[in-house]
């Protein structure tokens, strides 16, 4: 049933979501949705309301999650599978080699399933890397899709029909939906109840959650403090002069200056060490510092551009747009704690 049925126009009906177990799953890929899920009765006023969620594996055995928690689940994938399913939710497993490297897991079995309860699924999603199941079954192709950034790159290298954009926390594409690494399955759960229930509802259960925001689609899944520490003195040096004169025009020649280098050997040293120019990387931390200060205080678009070193508001509003693909007052009245 979908959520304009003239049949039931206040979503009084229960959704089925079917929420797939199997050996070495992310345990807060699994038990995250269903805490967004529950508390829509809360809000709706009954318990007949909402969704039902089913977790279902192979076999009614208890399913170890990475975390070590054992899951009893619901149902088979046989017994889902001759069921109406409203949303399939998909999570992830990975692997860590002995230098860290982290590995999507794709068993062909859970693939094959993934493929056959999706055909019957009026909505498709997946958590965090769940994404690599996704695409495995071929339900990626040609569709923009996200997972978490520790495997974009493998996601993209496996999957070449797949346009993989590691930034968003979630992106829809029709009905299937992807969302990006761990915590971000409260945004993905909270975006598929506003497209169920409405906005105000999504808030509200927000709310319950405590959780810290409520984030739209484009926010980006990285902030300044979950950029990749300098490896040597130099570079860790100049990030906090930048912190500590983020209102004053730090151009490549001052930061090269204090830096005692040129001006391209300057250019080479931030792209070894954090992946961009150094303009780009004072930009990101200008960004940073305004967020902090839409979210935490009531100061000016002026104020905080003059404070965080974009000069102008203007600079201020474009800055906002590339790098999180929103506004200031737009991610102030989201975000405002």
């Amino acid at each position: 049933m979908s959520p304009t049925d003239p049949d039931d126009p206040l979503g009084t009906v229960k959704r089925t979501v079917v929420i797939l177990l199997f050996e070495g799953v992310d345990l807060l890929d699994v038990t995250g949705p269903p805490e967004v899920f529950a508390l829509l009765s809360r809000e709706l006023g009954g318990a007949s309301t909402g969704y039902e969620v089913l977790l279902a594996a192979e076999t009614t055995a208890p399913v170890t999650t990475s975390a070590g928690v054992r899951i009893l689940p619901d149902a088979t994938f046989d017994e889902v599978a001759a069921l109406p399913i409203d949303t399939l939710l998909v999570p992830g497993s990975v692997a860590v080699d002995s230098d860290r490297r982290v590995q999507a897991l794709t068993d062909p079995q859970v693939v094959a399933w993934v493929k056959k309860l999706a055909a019957r699924s009026r909505r498709i999603t997946s958590v965090c890397v769940g994404a690599h199941l996704l695409a495995a079954a071929g339900l990626l192709d040609g569709k923009r899709a996200t997972t978490h950034w520790s495997t974009a790159q493998q996601l993209a290298s496996e999957n070449p029909l797949v346009e993989v954009d590691a930034d968003p926390i979630f992106i829809r594409e029709g009905n299937v939906w992807t969302g990006a690494g761990i915590s971000a399955c409260l945004d993905l759960s909270l975006a598929l109840v506003a497209d169920d229930h409405g906005e105000a509802i999504a808030l509200s259960i927000a709310r319950q959650l405590v959780m810290y925001l409520k984030r739209p689609s484009g926010q980006s899944q990285f902030s300044i403090p979950l950029q990749p520490v300098a490896t040597t003195r130099r570079i860790e040096d100049l990030r906090l002069h930048i912190m500590d004169n983020i209102d004053q025009p730090l151009t490549v020649a001052h930061l090269a200056a204090h830096a005692h280098v040129g001006d391209r050997q300057l250019t080479r040293i931030f792209k070894n060490e954090l992946g961009m120019t150094p303009s780009a990387y004072v930009e990101s931390v200008r960004v940073e510092r305004a967020r902090n200060q839409l979210e935490s205080t009531d100061a000016t678009l002026d104020r905080i551009a003059t404070t965080c070193g974009f000069g102008t508001t203007d600079t201020l509003i474009r800055a906002f747009r590339r790098v999180l693909n929103t506004t200031p007052t737009e991610y102030r009245h989201r975000f405002r704690a």
